[in-house]
């Protein structure tokens, strides 16, 4: 069985080292990362996920743009996107109507990580 793509989205290097140390040890995870919205695209389409985090405010191309983009491709279409945002309300709605699934909240824990995708994998088997 092929390992699940899991594709980490942020402009912050240590946003992305902090997501991929807290997910290198789940089995069944393949990681990739990209810096900005048009690199997660690129990513994608090269290594379809099933699940992406995807930082709101990010330079070339937002969060926003980005899950809209995502939703768009047909390689990423069905992928869970948990939006990762410290920005309030509007960007939720604002991301909730590009076609993000879930939010996590910045600053948020590596356990407050674990415990989502344990979510995430329990809703996924069911």
């Amino acid at each position: 069985m092929r390992p699940r793509t899991v594709l980490i989205v942020d402009d912050e290097p240590f946003i992305r080292k902090l997501i991929a140390t807290t997910l290198e040890d789940v089995a069944g995870f393949e990681l990739r990362q990209a810096g900005d919205g048009l690199e997660a695209i690129e990513t994608a389409t090269a290594w379809p996920p099933s699940l992406v985090f995807l930082d709101v405010n990010m330079p070339r191309l937002d969060g926003i743009g980005a899950c809209r983009a995502l939703r768009d491709l047909p390689a990423a279409a069905g992928a869970t996107i948990v939006m990762l945002t410290a920005a309030g309300p509007d960007a939720e709605r604002d991301a909730r109507a590009a076609g993000a699934d879930l939010f996590l909240t910045k600053p948020f824990s590596p356990l407050d990580l674990l415990r989502l995708v344990d979510e995430i994998g329990a809703a996924g088997a069911g």
